[in-house]
């Protein structure tokens, strides 16, 4: 085919951090919002990717969603599970079919419902991933979900970059600065350094504000062959699994060659993006991406967003939307998300102006998968 693959839909449920709806629900609700916004009927698709989260366990959605959601015969039908690079991952296997010719028109999308009555988003991620093998060490040691884990990547990064908890909590403010602009974030109170450090510490050095707030929703996207919409440039992966084995100055390692890949196929250089929306569960997230994707040294995170370089006015604008920590976490659909809206210029208060390059990224595990788009404005 010629031409690059487009987005041409984006459907998005409420994001609600209230227990209602299952994740079934939502998906269908998002998927027909996504026709709707791309002017395109059941009968024109001819694809589904389909992702969820690992913690939706009661209602968690499959390829039985093409039958919920309406659809007749398709080319292609997939759940993927990559954990948080999913999202990223369905757009890049839905622009290989298509660029194949094994689909013209597909729908990616991805729900989440992990707020059930009775019981807070906490319990349901802390109880993912059973009580045998690694987990189950983990488990028994007290290391319960991601959050454990990933306030030991955060001091660890502390300690071998020579940061502060204070480049911690500028990642913070930064994206309660963008989320203020944005309708659609779960956390839109003005924020400053005094109420972060106020706030409660859940697993040193992360507070519950460099903690991403979970929601109950749903968001799809529809890439086609056909129509003007944000096109896909470049894609990269990276799969760095043996880092864990790997001795403590590899401990970072993983994502430059999917950033490199991305842009590589592009034809594009990180001078030339315009918006980085990056998944960010946990503020240090944000600094380690810095440092894997390339946009600064290694160890340089920290000064990089203590200048502003991510906030709004900045040179290099992050999470535009206030990402998962103030936006709301629907894993990797809430970057992807962000970088269509501000591609279409339809950001509002918080739109980069001029903003045609966007890199997207999107992580799973703990930083073991990297799924990075490159899109560009119609």
């Amino acid at each position: 085919m010629s031409g690059h693959p487009s987005i041409v839909g984006l459907g998005l449920t409420a994001m609600s951090v209230r227990p209602g709806g299952s994740a079934a629900e939502l998906a269908v609700e998002a998927v027909q919002a996504a026709l709707a916004d791309a002017a395109l009927g059941h009968g024109d698709v001819d694809g589904l990717l389909v992702g969820s989260s690992q913690g939706v366990r009661p209602d968690r959605v499959g390829v039985t969603l093409a039958q919920q959601a309406g659809f007749g015969d398709l080319r292609l039908l997939e759940h993927v599970e990559i954990k948080g690079s999913t999202t990223v991952a369905m757009v890049q296997r839905a622009e290989l079919a298509i660029r194949s010719g094994a689909a013209g028109t597909v729908v990616c999308v991805f729900a989440d419902a992990p707020l059930r009555a009775g019981g807070g988003a906490g319990s349901t991620y802390a109880h993912s991933g059973g009580n045998s093998g690694v987990r189950g060490l983990e488990r028994a040691s007290g290391v319960l979900g991601s959050v454990p884990t990933y306030a030991l990547l955060a001091t660890r990064w502390l300690a071998v970059t020579g940061g502060s908890p204070d480049h911690l909590c500028e990642v913070a403010l930064s994206a309660r600065a963008w989320a203020l602009g944005n309708p659609d974030a779960v956390q839109r109170t003005p924020l400053d350094a005094e109420a972060y450090h106020a706030s409660p510490m859940v697993s040193t050095p992360l507070r519950r504000l460099d903690c991403a707030r979970p929601v109950n929703g749903a968001a799809a996207v529809v890439v086609s062959k056909d129509g003007a919409g944000v096109r896909i440039r470049g894609i990269g992966r990276e799969h760095p699994v043996r880092r864990r084995r790997a001795g403590a100055e590899s401990w970072f390692g993983g994502g430059r060659r999917a950033a490199e890949d991305a842009l590589a196929a592009a034809g594009m250089t990180r001078a030339d993006l315009d918006v980085l929306e990056l998944y960010d569960p946990f503020s240090v997230v944000t600094l380690c991406l810095l440092e894997e994707y390339g946009f600064c040294e290694p160890g340089k995170a920290g000064p990089l967003v203590r200048s502003g370089a991510l906030a709004p006015g900045g040179s290099l604008p992050t999470n535009t939307g206030g990402g998962q920590l103030s936006g709301f976490y629907l894993q990797g659909m809430t970057p992807l998300v962000e970088a269509i809206v501000q591609l279409r210029g339809a950001g509002g208060e918080r739109q980069v102006a001029g903003a045609r390059t966007a890199l997207v990224g999107g992580i799973g595990g703990r930083l073991d998968h990297h799924a990075c788009l490159i899109l560009e404005a119609a």
